[in-house]
């Protein structure tokens, strides 16, 4: 059976990731911190439904799901490299999938340290386990949010992304180099993966469906920002973890057309790959607003705002590599999308 750890299990795209590994005959060890960014009802409810239940949850202690014989979960800070360390001396794993981290563009404004402590000392703790733990392949999550200020689209992973605008995009941008360093220098098979405006069930309290569905469900008005004048690449949960699984099934290979006096930002000669996951189907604000609506069959009390720091007004992924290396891409449309959350958030809620 191949092995894999899998960090942020106790998030949203991590719970969704482990329950497509199980069912695919992998041995899956699990690790999160349940902090308290966000509601830790809904991340014990997440552990809950992978068969680890709260009371047994206990810090750098394993636990044995009631559900899927493989696969266990320990409580770990990412900061804490000597329990990582251990973790992996004593339990055999192949492959590492970095998907924990401090999220958020706009908390990133309020408490700019914990995304260093988190995405930059956390994940440098990531990559010397490969490195200590001969770990054969890392897929490691990145975010659509390294394109910054770029205004070419659709987005490519092989234009520049120097100018990042949040410190959370900047840390991101830091992981992929960081990875291609420790692919160079170790030999690590790296592929970084820039996630697209992720939405579906048991999704992130603090993302704009979330917000809109509770607000709308309980007659209060809902921010629209930049006065409705965006548009993002929404991309259904499925369709990102189904991405995801391609990266960890095929590790990145060497670029052996690389070409040193005009470098690839998404290859390296060394083992080292970057892919955007995106629907490559730029809804506009306005009309994800609308689908929501008819799914409620309830109108929402709006309040317009101005552009927030750090956000950007357009997103648009180019997944050419992604369809041409796997012969895949994200097809969900937005209204069935929109449709699975809400009935998943009544569901949930008991609404």
């Amino acid at each position: 059976m191949k092995t894999i750890l899998v960090s942020g299990v106790a998030g949203f795209i991590g719970f969704h990731l482990v329950k497509k590994l199980v069912n695919n005959g992998y041995d899956v060890l699990g690790i999160d911190n349940i902090n308290d960014y966000y509601d830790v009802k809904l991340k014990y409810g997440r552990l809950k439904e992978l068969g680890i239940e709260k009371d047994k949850i206990e810090y750098n202690k394993m636990v044995k799901s009631s559900i899927f014989d493989n696969f266990k979960f320990i409580k770990l800070n990412l900061e804490d490299k000597d329990n990582i360390f251990k973790l992996l001396r004593y339990n055999r794993v192949e492959n590492i999938c970095h998907l924990a981290a401090q999220a958020g563009v706009r908390y990133s404004l309020e408490n700019p340290y914990a995304y260093i402590d988190s995405n930059i000392y956390g994940f440098m703790n990531i990559l010397e386990a490969c490195r200590q733990f001969n770990i054969k392949n890392l897929s490691f999550a990145s975010s659509s949010s390294v394109y910054g200020l770029n205004k070419k689209q659709p987005f490519s992973e092989h234009d520049c992304v120097d100018h990042p605008i949040s410190l959370y995009a900047a840390t991101k941008k830091s992981n992929e180099l960081m990875a291609h360093t420790y692919a160079h220098l170790f030999g690590i098979k790296a592929t970084g993966l820039r996630f697209f405006t992720v939405y579906g069930p048991w999704g992130r309290p603090d993302m704009a469906l979330f917000k809109f569905v509770r607000n709308i469900l309980e007659d209060k008005p809902i921010d629209v920002y930049n006065y409705g004048n965006m548009q993002r690449d929404f991309t259904y949960i499925d369709d990102i973890v189904d991405g995801v699984f391609h990266t960890i099934e095929h590790p990145a290979k060497p670029n052996e057309l690389f070409d040193f006096l005009n470098p690839d930002s998404a290859s390296a000669p060394s083992s080292y790959k970057i892919y955007n996951i995106g629907n490559n189907s730029p809804v506009k604000l306005m009309d994800f607003i609308e689908a929501i609506e008819e799914n409620l069959n309830k109108k929402a009390k709006i309040n317009m705002m101005p552009m927030q720091m750090g956000d950007v007004e357009s997103t648009y992924a180019d997944v050419s590599d992604l369809i041409s290396d796997f012969r895949y891409k994200p097809s969900t449309p937005i209204k069935v999308g929109v449709k699975k959350f809400i009935a998943w958030f009544r569901d949930f809620y008991n609404i």
